[in-house]
């Protein structure tokens, strides 16, 4: 039985992550700073850890028999675009001490097969039409917010440790991802989840207030999409940071007209100042569909899982607010 360590069990995309390796057939620790909102019965352990600190990436990593067989590592302090514009120094402090511990840690203990979750926010802001980007076209660098320096920087981190001790390193970076577990209020939550929120709160024929002018454009992967791309690209020959995402792209009034008629409502939108973040971001998927792979669920089957999940958590919070 193969043995996995996944940092960040107890966030959105490292729970389905261990979920899904636990279905394979692993053996499952999961470690992150806080439990996961929903479940984390899908792990065989899970131990609570603050990974800033050298010593708990110790703790993690350590375990009988020799090192883990693959470690992945999705921990990070992040959110939405609410979040990650005011809370820069945070993600640049605590995702930085929890990459270098959690790469160094691993090299030197012996992990055979390391996976770095990286995001498309290490690209620059581009405007609508341009060309796409390859994974080389990071560079000269110029990400939009320092939640991509970050990650830009991990990278590096990571593939020199591959150098100089011999782990095997794949990156990937994702783009925006949505569906059901995940943050769906208090500030962290993305776009898809802040909007199916919004809606599930709002009466049929009301209004409800979206940062900017809707006309940014995003691109959306469903978690379940995401996850069979990381697996096949972990066991994969394919090194250095690779694109994960999907060739569908939206704009946010597309998104809030979307998620309105899967909920059935007539919805109006009032546009208010708030962190919007790039205008658009274009990148090539051609070394992940080297592999296979391609994107399974249409962004409206996903949203409509995220929504009908979402309605669901905003039922559930209102008759505990107001019990009958």
């Amino acid at each position: 039985m193969k043995r996995a360590l996944v940092c960040g069990a107890g966030g959105f995309i490292g729970g389905h992550l261990a979920k899904r390796l636990k279905k394979e057939g692993y053996w499952i620790r999961g470690v992150d700073i806080k439990e996961h909102e929903f479940s984390y019965s899908h792990v065989d352990e899970f131990l609570l850890l603050d990974l800033r600190k050298p010593e708990n990436c110790i703790k993690a990593l350590r375990i009988s028999d020799g090192p883990f067989d693959e470690v992945y590592q999705l921990a990070a302090d992040m959110g939405g675009m609410g979040f990650i514009s005011f809370a820069e120094c945070e993600v640049l402090y605590n995702n930085a001490l929890i990459n270098l511990h959690m790469t160094h840690y691993s090299a030197t203990m012996g992990i055979p097969l390391y996976f770095f979750s990286s995001s498309v926010c290490i690209y620059r802001d581009m405007k609508l039409g341009e060309p796409e980007l390859s994974e080389n076209d990071a560079y000269p660098a110029n990400p939009h917010n320092e939640y991509g320096w970050e990650k830009l920087y991990s990278e590096r981190v990571a593939l020199a440790y591959s150098r100089r001790y011999g782990m095997k390193v794949r990156i990937g970076r994702f783009q925006n991802c949505y569906g059901p577990e995940g943050t769906w209020r208090a500030g962290r939550e993305k776009a898809p989840a802040a909007i199916c929120r919004k809606v599930a709160e709002a009466e049929n024929n009301s209004t409800i207030e979206v940062w900017g002018d809707g006309t940014a454009v995003r691109s959306y992967i469903y978690v379940d999409d995401l996850i069979e791309a990381v697996l096949l690209l972990i066991h994969s020959g394919l090194e250095g940071p690779i694109n994960i995402g999907s060739p569908e792209y939206f704009s946010v009034k597309e998104l809030v007209n979307i998620v309105a008629e899967i909920a059935g409502k007539r919805i109006g939108i009032k546009w208010i100042e708030g962190p919007v973040g790039v205008q658009s971001r274009n990148f090539s998927n051609i070394r992940i569909n080297s592999l296979g792979w391609r994107p399974k669920v249409s962004f409206k089957e996903g949203i409509r899982k995220t929504y009908e999940w979402i309605e669901e958590q905003v039922r559930k919070n209102r008759s505990e607010r107001f019990p009958q």
